[in-house]
């Protein structure tokens, strides 16, 4: 039996489910808003939780999660916020969400929000203590207290998280060994020159990055905890810490049993709908028409998670218009603050503008398709960055040889292209 009203169910309380609350009601939408939780506590930030959260937490001074609304958001907004507990099934011909506690939710409208999860790394000794992901907050103190006694840490997986959290554990003190087995490190996100560029950066760093090298065991002390990492060539590297960070899978689950199509997370069409006119899905879960990729693409990062969220508002409040926002990325790695606009693609004619000494770089990469500037990658850089975001939004042409002109400043040529067109 439904215990309120319909109006709009979201399931996931991260980024995506909290910013499409938020903006239905910024949007006029007067309806129930309810926000459904798996974990207890108020919704908190995830991206620190891989390195400012760790950093912070040295010396044994608690770390506080950075919530994404104060406590008196929800009762402002007049928002249902159903926390430690999970939504079990979709019922869409009743158009309900049962949870975990027995609730049903009936709903008008029903957002998939639920994110990701880490994806599980099937080795010898995966289970052993001393073994951890990083994902929620509880993985965070649980890793935050590990590195007050860890001396040898070994990370399976140089990607964003592993290489946020692997230089928040060098900052602490501890001996870092990165395993990848890609010939690069995040092979997946990165132009091929600036991945090369960062495994030399981290290595001068001093941290122990194993290229073309996965794992293949963990084994046990005398006390039952970890104590090495076997890695594909035979080499057994000391370890009291162990992260895996090899990648995420969509919670699309839900949604699958629900009758929904999944294919590498929740197909939706260009209006972030399912083919269900009533369900939505945004964020980590959701794959979907990116027209800067070409094609369907599932995308994890903040940004694509709140400008979901915030389109999906707009179309459940009546307006038909597909998605373009462009994506970008970001991540803080020891003294590298990396920082993307738009996706790159391996092909892309690379050029190095700035000083890219590791010792103080300064300097982004510029990504040119048929001689004309289609994304930019920065480090240190965040002018370049956030001009580099205005143009590929606007859809201004920067040719290559006009980049490559002395005295040239992706800042200096957005105004002009502005002025042009009389903004």
């Amino acid at each position: 039996m439904a215990t309120q009203l319909p109006g709009t169910v979201i399931i996931g309380g991260g980024q995506a489910g909290l910013q499409a609350a938020a903006s239905l009601r910024e949007g006029g939408y007067t309806g129930p808003v309810t926000l459904v939780a798996e974990e207890a506590g108020q919704p908190y930030q995830r991206p620190p939780l891989s390195k400012d959260y760790l950093k912070a937490s040295d010396g044994g001074h608690a770390a506080s999660p950075l919530p994404l609304r104060g406590p008196a958001f929800f009762a402002e907004q007049d928002l249902d916020l159903r926390t430690g507990t999970a939504a079990t099934g979709v019922d869409r011909q009743a158009k309900t969400v049962t949870l975990a506690d027995g609730t049903v939710l009936p709903y008008t409208s029903l957002v998939f929000a639920t994110g990701a999860r880490n994806r599980e790394l099937p080795t010898e000794g995966i289970d052993l203590p001393g073994i951890h992901g990083l994902r929620t907050l509880a993985d965070a103190e649980q890793l935050g207290a590990a590195l007050d006694t860890a001396r040898n840490v070994v990370v399976v997986g140089a990607g964003f998280i592993g290489l946020e959290f692997a230089a928040a554990a060098l900052s602490r003190g501890c001996r870092v060994t990165v395993l990848e087995f890609a010939p690069r490190p995040m092979g997946r996100a990165l132009t091929p020159l600036l991945g090369d560029w960062f495994a030399g950066a981290h290595q001068q760093l001093g941290m122990d990055l194993r290229l073309n090298e996965g794992i293949t065991s963990f084994e046990a002390g005398d006390d039952g905890r970890v104590a090495f990492a076997v890695s594909t060539t035979g080499d057994r590297y000391p370890a009291d810490l162990v992260v895996a960070g090899v990648g995420v899978q969509p919670n699309d689950h839900l949604a699958a049993e629900a009758g929904l199509e999944v294919s590498n997370g929740i197909v939706v069409d260009a209006n972030l709908r399912t083919a269900d006119p009533d369900v939505y899905a945004i964020g980590d879960c959701a794959n979907f028409p990116c027209e800067h990729f070409g094609g369907p693409f599932r995308l994890e990062s903040v940004q694509n998670a709140t400008d979901h969220a915030r389109h999906v508002a707009k179309v459940i409040l009546g307006e038909d218009a597909p998605y373009r926002e462009l994506p970008w990325f970001w991540s803080t790695q020891g003294p590298f603050r990396l920082q993307m606009a738009n996706i790159v693609r391996a092909d892309d004619e690379t050029v190095v503008v700035g000083d890219a000494d590791p010792a103080n770089p300064r300097f982004s990469v510029f990504c040119f398709r048929d001689g004309i500037l289609a994304a930019v990658e920065s480090v240190n850089q965040p002018a370049d960055h956030l001009s580099a975001r205005k143009i590929l939004s606007a859809g201004l042409e920067i040719t290559r040889e006009e980049a490559l002109a002395e005295g040239f400043s992706l800042r200096a040529a957005y105004k002009e292209r502005m002025a042009l067109v009389g903004v």
